[in-house]
C-alpha cells in the first residue's frame, strides 16, 4: 500500500516568527469582532459583526483531532460555508511572510481583512454577503494531531469528514464549498473526487493536479527545487511530516505512491468554477488536466492573463466567484447559468491582451491542430515537411547549447489550445537526455516579447525573473521530457496532449534515434503580421526556477544532442491554430 511507501521526518512546532500571525495562538472559544474591528494597521476594517469560533476541535474517522477557526456572520439566518484547505497555519493571514508575498506580486495588505488563510477567501467579504468561512489546522499543521501529508488522497478523506461536520452544524444551511489557489486548489480536486454529501461546489483557482508529472518529476526529472521550499517551510507541527525529498530518491518512477497522490478525476461531479492561466509553471498543466478529465456537468473556467494571487484578490473577480456561488449554494436566479462555459484570455504581449473571450469549450471548437515542421538545414519552421533529412544540434557544455527555429506569419493568427512538440533524437556520446523546449513570440524584428504577470514590475521584479521566478514572467510556453521516459501512455494520450506512463527506463544504445512526443503548457497567443514564433530546444531548463529563491535544477545531460529533421525523421511543432478569417495566408518561412 502507498501509506506504508510514505517516508517521513520530524516536524517543528509553528513558534513566533516570520510565519507566525496575530490569530496564530491556540485560543478555543467564541468571541464577536465588531463592525469597523480592524485586526493590525495594514488591513481593512470589518464592514459587518462577525462570530469567531476559534480552535474548535473536529474528529476525523481514525481517530485524529484537528482545529478550526469558524468566521460566521452575526446573528441566527443558516449560511453556507466555504472551506479554504491548506497546511498553512490557519492564523497566517497577518504574517510577515504572507505580508511580503502580497508585496513582492504589488499587491496591498489593505485589499484584505487579515483574517483569510494565505491563498484564501477573506472572512470580511463573504461573511458581509451571508457566508462563513472555515480555516483549518489540517492534519499535523500547528496543534493539530497526527503526520501531515503532501498532497495525497488522505487530505480528501480527511476534508470530507471536516464538510460533513460543518454541514450539520445549527448555524449551516448544509451547503459547503471549497476556495482558493495553489495549494487551496489542489485539495479540491481531492476532496471532490471523495464525494462528501454536503459539498455543493468547488472554486479551484490553480492548482497541480499530479503529484509526480507536475510538482516533483515533471517530465522525468528530479526537479525538487519547489518540493523543498514546500515541505521545509510549511506542515509546520508537533509530530511528523512527509518527507518527499526522501519519497523521490527511493521511488524515481510511477508507482503506487504516486499514484495515490493523482485525485480520482471521474469522481469529480460537483459544480466547479475552475480558474487557470497560461503562465504559472508550476500550476498550469494540472489545472488544465484537472478541468478536462473531472467528470462535473457543471462545470465553468476561466484562463485569466495574470498572476494567480491578484486575479484571486481582484475585486470584479471576488464578485464574479460570488455569482458563482449565489446560485450554486442558495439558490438564487441571478443568471450565473448564462456564464459561457470557457472564458479565455488571448496574449499580446505587446499591444495589450483580451481577456473573457466566450467559448463552449477549450479549445475553441474553430481550432485546428496544425504541424510546422523543423527544417535543420535552414533553421526554419513550415507547414510542408522538408523531402530531405537534415540535423541540427548543440554540445550540452558549449555556448550556444540550444537550437532553435523560425517562422513569420504574414496575416493575423492566433493560437489558443495545447502545443507539443515531435521529435526525432539522438544522444551523441550518452545513454540519455534532459530536453527542454520552449514556444516564444517574437516581434517582427526578432526580440522575444515578454510579460510580467504581477503588477510589482520594479527593479526587484527585474532581478527576480531574469533567470527564474517564471510564475512572475510569462516567457513563452515550456515543456521538457527525459527522453529514457518518453514511453506513451496510451490510456491517456491524445494527438493534442502526449501523457507518459513513467513506469520505465528505456535507455539509448550508440546512434540510435528515437521519437519523442513532449507536451508543453497551453496557450493563447495573437501574432500580428511581421511578428514570429520561435521554437528553442535545449539541454538546460529554459524559465530557471518557478518561484524566486529555490534551487535550480541541474540536467545530467553530457555529449552532443542531435535533433534530426526532414525525410524518414519528420520532427514538428504542433500548433492549435484558430480558424483564420477569409483572405488570410498562414506563415512565411
Amino acid at each position: 500500500m502507498s501509506d506504508g511507501q510514505k517516508v517521513f521526518t520530524p516536524s517543528q512546532p509553528l513558534e513566533p516568527g516570520p510565519r507566525y500571525g496575530i490569530l496564530s495562538d491556540f485560543e478555543p472559544g467564541t468571541r464577536t469582532l465588531e463592525a469597523g474591528f480592524r485586526i493590525a494597521p495594514p488591513f481593512k476594517p470589518l464592514p459587518v459583526d462577525i462570530v469567531l469560533d476559534k480552535d474548535v476541535p473536529v474528529t476525523l474517522r481514525d481517530g485524529v483531532t484537528i482545529y478550526v477557526d469558524v468566521f460566521r456572520p452575526a446573528g441566527t439566518e443558516q449560511v453556507p460555508v466555504i472551506v479554504a484547505w491548506s497546511p498553512y497555519g490557519k492564523g497566517q493571514g497577518t504574517s510577515a511572510s504572507v505580508m511580503g508575498i502580497f508585496g513582492t506580486v504589488g499587491l496591498d495588505n489593505g485589499i484584505v481583512s487579515g483574517l483569510e488563510k494565505f491563498e484564501g477567501p477573506d472572512p470580511a467579504y463573504w461573511c458581509a454577503r451571508g457566508y462563513a468561512v472555515c480555516n483549518p489546522d489540517i492534519r499535523g499543521v500547528a496543534n493539530s494531531e497526527g503526520d501531515s501529508v503532501i498532497w495525497d488522497r488522505q487530505e480528501g478523506r480527511d476534508c470530507y469528514d471536516l464538510i460533513e461536520w460543518l454541514g450539520v452544524q445549527d448555524w449551516c444551511t448544509g451547503k459547503v464549498a471549497m476556495s482558493g489557489t495553489s495549494y487551496l486548489a489542489v485539495s479540491q480536486w481531492f476532496t471532490a473526487a471523495e464525494q462528501p454529501p454536503h459539498l455543493a461546489a468547488i472554486n479551484p483557482w490553480e492548482g497541480v493536479s499530479d503529484v509526480y508529472r507536475d510538482l516533483v518529476l515533471r517530465g522525468g526529472m528530479p526537479d525538487t527545487g519547489f518540493a523543498r521550499q514546500l515541505q521545509d517551510n510549511s506542515y509546520f507541527g508537533n509530530n511528523r511530516k512527509e518527507d518527499i525529498l526522501a519519497e523521490v530518491e527511493r521511488h524515481p518512477l510511477m508507482d503506487e505512491l504516486w499514484e495515490n497522490k493523482i485525485p480520482r478525476f471521474e469522481n469529480i461531479t460537483v459544480p466547479a468554477y475552475v480558474v487557470a492561466s497560461y503562465s504559472n509553471t508550476l500550476h498550469t498543466a494540472g489545472t488544465f488536466r484537472a478541468w478536462r478529465r473531472m467528470a462535473s456537468e457543471d462545470k465553468w473556467l476561466r484562463v485569466h492573463n495574470s498572476q494567480e494571487w491578484p486575479d484571486y484578490y481582484d475585486e470584479a473577480n471576488v464578485e464574479d466567484l460570488r455569482r458563482f456561488f449565489d446560485h450554486v449554494l442558495k439558490g438564487e436566479d441571478n443568471g450565473w447559468e448564462q456564464t459561457p462555459r470557457v472564458r479565455y484570455s488571448l496574449l499580446d504581449l505587446q499591444d495589450g491582451d483580451r481577456t473573457d473571450v466566450p467559448a463552449d469549450q477549450f479549445p475553441p471548437a474553430d481550432v485546428t491542430s496544425t504541424k510546422y515542421y523543423l527544417d535543420g538545414r535552414t533553421r526554419t519552421l513550415g507547414t510542408a515537411a522538408p523531402d530531405a533529412g537534415a540535423t541540427a544540434g548543440y554540445a550540452v557544455a558549449a555556448n550556444p547549447d540550444l537550437v532553435s527555429f523560425v517562422t513569420r506569419f504574414d496575416e493575423e493568427t492566433t493560437l489558443v489550445g495545447y502545443p507539443k512538440v515531435y521529435l526525432w533524437v539522438e544522444a551523441d556520446g550518452a545513454d540519455d537526455m534532459d530536453l527542454f523546449v520552449l514556444v516564444q513570440k517574437l516581434d517582427m524584428h526578432g526580440t522575444p516579447l515578454q510579460a510580467f504577470t504581477a503588477l510589482n514590475r520594479g527593479a526587484l521584479a527585474q532581478d527576480v525573473t531574469e533567470r527564474g521566478a517564471s510564475i512572475l514572467r510569462y516567457k513563452g510556453s515550456d515543456g521538457r521530457l527525459r527522453v529514457s521516459m518518453r514511453h506513451l501512455d496510451k490510456a491517456l494520450a491524445t494527438d493534442d496532449i502526449p501523457a507518459h506512463t513513467f513506469d520505465r527506463i528505456e535507455k539509448l544504445a550508440p546512434g540510435e534515434v528515437v521519437d519523442v512526443e513532449i507536451d508543453l503548457l497551453p496557450v493563447g497567443l495573437t501574432f500580428h503580421p511581421g511578428e514570429q514564433l520561435r521554437l528553442v530546444i535545449s539541454g538546460r531548463s529554459l524559465l530557471g526556477t518557478m518561484m524566486p529563491g529555490i534551487r535550480e535544477y541541474e540536467p545530467a545531460n553530457r555529449g552532443r544532442h542531435v535533433i534530426h529533421t526532414g525525410g524518414d525523421h519528420a520532427s514538428y511543432l504542433q500548433l492549435p491554430v484558430k480558424t483564420a478569417c477569409p483572405g488570410q495566408s498562414g506563415p512565411r518561412n
